[in-house]
């Protein structure tokens, strides 16, 4: 029997980036719209500011759980593209678009009565009344946003990657013009505030899923997977199949930004200039992060290919390149990030407004402590990727919950409160439970990562 020569490093890393560069812009662009959203709610005012700030989290908290049957949809479709199984592509999307629509429904009340959730958070009266109202309206958007999240998983499976990033491209154009109008009461329109940046970000979600889903159904190369062809028909396989590897993705993610929404709770107990600026260093740290996510994204289905072809030494090889990619971005975001701390907090702030000097002043050490933690969160981020790409998950949610909970918040909280930090030991507490995380998780990759059979043996 004829066997397939090694694939070289120099093609890994190809088709990493082949695969990773539009995923990487894809989630630029995403986080994009949370980040105009800031910078826009920040000219408004500080309440607005810290209200948006403590809404979006909220909000993408429970969208982080909702998503991990989207992000279970992508090395199932890899792993059956690599074993040639093109119904199990199809039939694992449709279930990952059905469980998206039930949690969606299911969650909404959460959204609806938000407020009374946060005052028992100890959260400012003005900040949670405001948050409120921006979650009533956002959380409209949960639908959309998570069946976008399974049809970019479907399609980066599939390697059809420009398209989603040229439609998340558009939909940052329409988050801004329509932040403009509503939140300010340009061009005629009423002036809305925090439920302005709201419906603008409903919008841009509406306007995702309305490029990508005629796409996956109705383009000729993709016409073959019959993708919506009787949709309502249930498959309990495969929905059973879905939920149990994508429910330990959920709570993975939610574990890890259940750690990031407890340090905003708990700034917001230390003031409000300090949740703001917490809210804005954390955007660029998130900027820096959507690069390791596409790559990891990317990790995802070339180890799911390659574990459903039974390429051990190709997988192996694969990990390699991508975490050397990861790491060696990690090490330039961390250049960046001690050498242009004060220009990178500013920019989201209006110089004028009086409070934003004591803002750049916080955010620029908080910053300064995000360089910290740059290259453990690359390394969790891939090796869950990878982890996900050999489809184990539930391990992994274990080793997470351990490295948030039991050991990243509770340092965060006795660094900040009792021994006297305050914001700064805050967020040391992070550098702590992301590099516990990092060390755990990669080691279960190397252990668990297939050795045999080799096809170049």
């Amino acid at each position: 029997m004829t066997t397939a020569p090694p694939i070289s490093l120099a093609a890994h890393a190809r088709a990493v980036l082949v695969l990773g560069l539009p995923l990487i812009g894809s989630h630029l662009a995403q986080m994009a719209l949370h980040v105009t959203d800031t910078v826009m709610l920040g000219w408004y005012s500080v309440s607005a500011l810290a209200a948006g700030v403590l809404g979006a989290s909220s909000f993408f908290v429970i969208f982080i759980l909702g998503s991990g049957f989207a992000q279970a949809v992508m090395p199932m479709v890899a792993s059956a593209l690599g074993r040639g199984d093109e119904a199990q592509v199809r039939r694992d999307t449709r279930m990952g678009l059905w469980l998206s629509i039930g949690f969606s429904v299911l969650c909404y009340p959460l959204f609806w009565g938000s407020g009374p959730i946060l005052l028992a958070a100890r959260q400012p009266p003005e900040v949670a009344a405001l948050a409120q109202d921006f979650l009533r309206i956002a959380g409209l958007g949960m639908l959309p946003a998570l069946l976008v999240m399974v049809l970019k998983s479907y399609l980066a499976a599939l390697g059809r990657t420009q398209v989603v990033l040229w439609a998340t491209l558009a939909a940052v154009g329409v988050n801004i013009a329509v932040n403009w109008a509503l939140i300010f009461g340009n061009w005629g329109a009423p002036e809305l505030g925090v439920r302005g940046a709201a419906m603008a970000s409903v919008a841009a979600q509406v306007l995702t899923l309305a490029v990508l889903a005629p796409y996956a159904a109705l383009l000729p190369a993709l016409r073959r997977y019959r993708l919506f062809q009787r949709f309502w028909r249930p498959d309990p396989a495969a929905l059973r199949q879905v939920f149990r590897l994508g429910l330990p993705i959920g709570l993975t993610g939610l574990a890890e930004s259940g750690l990031f929404q407890a340090s905003a709770l708990m700034m917001g107990w230390i003031g409000t200039r300090e949740l703001a600026a917490h809210g804005i260093a954390l955007e660029v740290c998130a900027l820096a992060f959507m690069v390791h996510l596409g790559l990891s994204n990317a990790a995802t289905v070339r180890t799911g290919r390659l574990e459903g072809a039974g390429d051990a030494r190709g997988l192996r090889d694969g990990a390699r390149v991508a975490i050397a990619l990861s790491a060696g971005f990690g090490l330039l975001v961390v250049a960046l990030f001690l050498t242009a701390t004060r220009p990178l907090i500013a920019a989201f702030l209006d110089a004028a407004n009086p409070d934003s000097a004591g803002i750049i002043a916080i955010g620029t050490t908080l910053l300064a402590l995000g360089a910290m933690f740059q290259m453990a969160d690359a390394t969790q981020v891939m090796a869950l990727g990878l982890l996900r790409g050999i489809r184990d998950t539930r391990v992994p949610l274990v080793l997470a919950a351990v490295s948030y909970w039991l050991i990243g918040i509770p340092a965060s909280y006795a660094l900040a409160f009792p021994l006297g930090f305050g914001a700064s030991g805050l967020w040391f507490g992070l550098v702590i439970g992301l590099t516990c995380a990092a060390t755990l998780l990669m080691l279960r990759f190397w252990h668990r990562a297939p050795r045999g059979p080799d096809p170049a043996a």
